[in-house]
């Protein structure tokens, strides 16, 4: 029986007792002690692995105040790298109270349902160190202000400072600092900018910071984990000792994600390696400093979906479990520039932007390169190159795999589609119906212009833009690649009515603007050559059009033709 694949498993400890397959991260314990930051941001993209690794540094460090309870946590790093870099490190072992925070559940509609999930949060962590009420070092106010807190009956005041009187309360107790870890602070902020409550959520956020991590004597040291690197100014007001990591640095860069090493280690530990180049082609692609990484949740979900199949289709995994609004809103404002840069990275392309160290959900539409960085720190952009000019650190970016850009071609076809549903083509149906090519030619080529295209598949693209706006019409039923004659049309609409007009259509696309014409021509020829009538006439129509249309880009060309 080989190891079962963690899916959805991010607690430390059920990962090690259950015996789960397990990639050693335990090394980020080392360099997060030897380089001894005070209160550390780690922003990696989604599922990527930072909850599992707070939920390992809680277990490394704590002190349950349960010298029992401390043993069996010590005793599931048995065997992982940690236990082989010497007392320095291992001595540290349950040696701090520890602050356990997640912010990851806040993404209610209204600023007072999101906070009432924080304010819940907080309460459980009280909770949890109930057993401090019994230490006889708290006074009567404490213990009632913390009874209070742990039963949600605080006021906002109390929970926006809740986080340093914990640890107050922690030090008094045992006479230790507090560690204290928060996983996806990010998390709530962006919830409440797309619903419209940022400044209130961002409020609570910087005040619960502000107390915690700026001027907290029972601090031993902080990480905080996100997706994004929030300003400065809007969250971390005057935390001059925050030390950030991003995706970008070199330090830490292999303790977030797998490398290509672990990868190639699971997969032979399951007997699937004949699939590493499709696992490559869909999941890898990411640069963290200079160390390249696969997605781990997608990884871990084929590798189960392979074990049992080994000729399973890889699937967009990541799609699921990661917001997409950023990509949504993205295409959903794009001006022509934009759209032109956007269809440049879906054909493979690169685009150049200036690294921005630290936003706010506020300006992500006040200049493009916001925007970019957002959607390179949230993982749909990846670094291929840097470079440095006149100050400024820039990157190369491109989308990173194969699942990312079905992440964008997703959701490009669905505003497609909403766009389609808005437009009125009556035009376009009465110019197919008098067989007036130009005027179709130029009704399509101005939708061209408006959308976005990804021409790496361009023959389902403009199949699905072509269907997509033949089908708004009440009056016809539109077929696609439907088997007719000796071969396969690309579409066929027609009136429910046998009396009614029915048309085939078939789709090419050129090499160059050079070809549209002859290229519209040759599709119509093909048409007439492969009999894709013959269905429609078997079926009883007599008043059959066809239409060759070519496209290239955002140009096409129609030609009509009967018979």
């Amino acid at each position: 029986m080989k190891k079962a694949l963690p899916i959805g498993v991010e607690n430390f400890k059920d990962i090690m007792e259950s015996g789960y397959y397990y990639i050693d991260k335990s090394l980020f314990i080392k360099e997060l002690a030897d380089l001894k930051g005070k209160v550390n941001l780690f922003t990696r993209p989604r599922r990527f692995g930072k909850t599992l690794n707070l939920s390992m540094l809680r277990y490394y460090y704590e002190d349950t105040g349960d010298t029992e309870k401390n043993e069996v946590h010590k005793s599931l790093f048995h065997g992982l790298k940690i236990m082989e870099q010497g007392e320095e490190y291992t001595k540290h072992m349950g040696d701090y109270p520890v602050i356990n925070l997640t912010l990851k559940s806040a993404k209610q509609p209204s600023f007072e349902s999101a906070y009432g999930k924080l304010r819940d949060d907080i309460a459980d962590e009280f909770q949890r160190h109930q057993y401090i009420m019994e230490s006889g070092k708290m006074n009567e106010r404490e213990k009632a202000l913390f009874q209070k807190i742990a039963d949600r009956e605080a006021g906002y005041d109390n929970y926006s400072g809740s986080l340093k009187f914990l640890s107050k309360c922690l030090y008094q107790a045992t006479g230790k600092q507090a560690v204290i870890l928060i996983d996806e602070y990010d998390v709530p902020l962006e919830n409440a900018y797309f619903r419209g409550f940022y400044e209130e959520m961002a409020d609570f956020i910087r005040s619960l910071f502000e107390s915690a991590l700026k001027t907290n004597d029972y601090l031993q040291f902080a990480v905080i984990t996100g997706c994004l690197r929030i300003s400065k100014e809007s969250i971390f007001t005057g935390l001059n000792h925050l030390n950030i990591v991003s995706v970008l640095d070199k330090k830490y860069s292999d303790h977030f994600g797998f490398t290509e090493q672990e990868v190639i280690r699971m997969m032979s530990y399951y007997e699937v390696e004949s699939r590493f180049s499709t696992m490559k082609e869909w999941y890898d692609g990411y640069l963290f400093g200079d160390t390249e990484v696969y997605n781990p949740w997608s990884v871990i979900k084929y590798l189960y979906d392979l074990y049992s199949d080994t000729e399973a289709f890889p699937h967009p995994y990541w799609i699921n479990t990661s917001s997409n609004d950023i990509v949504k809103d993205l295409i959903a404002r794009a001006d022509q520039e934009t759209k032109g840069q956007i269809e440049t990275l879906l054909s493979g392309g690169t685009l150049d932007i200036r690294v921005h160290e630290e936003v706010t959900y506020g300006d992500m539409h006040s200049r493009g390169e916001s925007l970019w960085n957002f959607l390179y720190f949230t993982g749909y952009l990846t670094k291929k190159s840097e470079y440095f000019k006149d100050k400024y650190i820039f990157l190369k970016v491109r989308i990173p795999n194969v699942e990312v850009m079905t992440i964008y071609e997703n959701t490009i076809s669905s505003w497609m589609k909403d766009m389609i549903r808005k437009e009125d083509f009556h035009d376009l149906y009465r110019a197919m119906e008098e067989g007036n090519a130009e005027r179709m030619t130029d009704i399509l080529n101005g939708q061209l212009f408006r959308t976005i295209s990804f021409f790496d598949s361009a023959e389902n693209f403009y199949h699905g833009f072509l269907a997509g706006i033949l089908s708004q019409s009440e009056n016809y039923l539109v077929k696609s690649n439907r088997e007719s004659g000796n071969g396969r049309s690309d579409i066929m609409v027609k009136s429910p009515s046998l009396r009614g007009r029915a048309f085939v259509v078939e789709v090419k696309v050129s090499d160059s603007v050079d070809d549209l014409e002859s290229d519209a021509e040759k599709a119509l020829q093909q048409i007439y050559d492969k009999r894709y009538m013959e269905e429609l006439r078997a079926e009883g129509y007599r008043k059959i059009g066809c239409y060759g249309i070519s496209f290239f880009r955002k140009d096409c060309e129609v030609r009509f033709g009967k018979r």
